[in-house]
């Protein structure tokens, strides 16, 4: 018998992501935006002025990603990248004023995205599901040698400990 790798976890979170940014895309195409992009821009809504270097560490991608990124979103018009005032080897980053004016509807269309996604869930299954998700996350991290930082969580609280299951019996 050959390995079914169709019901493992790891397929289904797979399979899962790819269906989450294709929601993601049909929701942020609306705003003109790419999934991904929505991510640096509440990065730059929660901090201002970032630099390259930064935003590639809040967002855990490689420096020549972000610099492509804010390439893009600065010809939409949703960024301003500057040399820095102290130090004029460095870029920081800055929302325009319509980058800021999108907030709004970028966080509209992430709402929308989770509340599609969790339907058919009640809150003790998202909490559960939320921090099982990121459990898998940071053992992910860890085995490729990149440790996460608990602070990174904007919802401690919903990391509470959340029993099992009872085990179904079936008669």
């Amino acid at each position: 018998m050959t390995f079914n790798y169709r019901k493992t976890v790891t397929y289904r979170l797979s399979q899962t992501a790819k269906a989450s940014r294709g929601r993601a895309n049909a929701h942020l195409s609306r705003l003109g935006l790419h999934a991904g992009q929505e991510t640096v821009l509440k990065v730059l809504a929660d901090e201002d002025g970032q630099t390259m270097s930064q935003l590639a560490a809040t967002l855990g991608v490689q420096p020549p990603t972000v610099t492509k990124m804010i390439s893009r979103l600065s010809a939409q018009g949703f960024v301003l990248r500057q040399a820095s005032q102290t130090d004029g080897r460095l870029a920081r980053v800055f929302l325009t004023e319509f980058g800021r004016e999108r907030i709004g509807d970028l966080d509209r269309a992430w709402k929308r995205l989770e509340k599609e996604a969790l339907v058919g869930l009640d809150d003790k299954d998202r909490k559960r599901l939320r921090r099982l998700l990121r459990i898998v996350e940071q053992n992910l991290a860890a085995a490729g040698g990149q440790g996460l930082d608990p602070a990174d969580d904007p919802e401690p609280d919903l990391e509470e400990e959340v029993p099992p299951p009872s085990p179904v019996v079936v008669a």
